[in-house]
């Protein structure tokens, strides 16, 4: 009986023992690679972003803290950082981070600016833009993607982040005017809504043009006109309504 019982505490030790081994190296493994997306990270502004000439520190610190891997599927978690858009599902993609921090760059932002993001997405965007800016509006017209970045931006604790399943070509008028508005899907032209959405000296920026050819263009509000500056070709997905349409 003695035998038997020590017998039996031994195991339970041992069950303990390989159990807490296990834990520790998970531990080690979520460290490491930890410490290896914020490598990728640091690699990512440094010859990505830098390099091109995106110089604002505040937005190489937002680069460097919002972790871009979270927003990509999990088997395409090791090329979260690389210099190209990911697809997302849906058709969606998330954009280079290059045209990312461009994009943001343009709009000149400060702390107290109130921004209107259309085209949700993967929600990095909208994170990005959260460490900048006081408050993000975003809309996304896929739903599936659109619960999907809120629930990610919830768990990151993104509170200045709201999020709308909607029309984009709309905008979000009851929160209206805005600061700032970046559209991240191609309209062959400047939605109306979106016009009149943003404030006097208020930014824009917006890919226009169709599938094969389209310009990122800069807009400001100026005397209630919006004066245009075509700043780089690019190619984004187009803008559709809730029944596929492109607009």
């Amino acid at each position: 009986m003695v035998k038997t019982t020590l017998f039996l505490v031994s195991l339970f030790a041992l069950s303990i023992c390989i159990l807490a081994e296990g834990v520790f190296n998970d531990r080690l493994e979520q460290n490491i690679s930890g410490s290896n997306y914020q490598a990728q990270r640091r690699e990512m502004v440094d010859k990505q972003i830098k390099k091109r000439g995106i110089k604002d520190r505040v937005i190489l610190e937002a680069f460097l803290k919002v972790p871009r891997h979270r927003f990509v599927p999990e088997h395409l978690k090791y090329l979260a950082y690389k210099d190209h858009p990911l697809p997302i599902g849906e058709d969606q993609t998330i954009s280079q981070p290059y045209i990312v921090a461009f994009m943001t760059e343009a709009l000149n932002l400060s702390r107290q600016d109130k921004i209107l993001e259309i085209g949700t997405g993967s929600g990095y965007q909208a994170a990005i833009l959260a460490e900048l800016c006081d408050s993000v509006f975003t809309i996304e017209i896929i739903a599936s993607l659109g619960n999907r970045a809120k629930r990610l931006l919830d768990e990151l604790e993104y509170d200045n982040i709201k999020v709308k399943i909607g029309d984009g070509y709309l905008g979000w008028e009851e929160n209206a005017p805005y600061d700032a508005i970046i559209v991240t899907c191609a309209p062959a032209q400047v939605p109306s809504p979106l016009k009149n959405q943003l404030r006097e000296g208020g930014r824009m920026i917006i890919p226009i043009g169709s599938s094969s050819r389209q310009d990122l263009v800069l807009l400001r509000k100026l005397n209630s006109q919006l004066v245009e500056e075509k700043v780089l070709p690019v190619l984004f997905v187009p803008m559709v309504d809730t029944t596929g349409k492109k607009y």
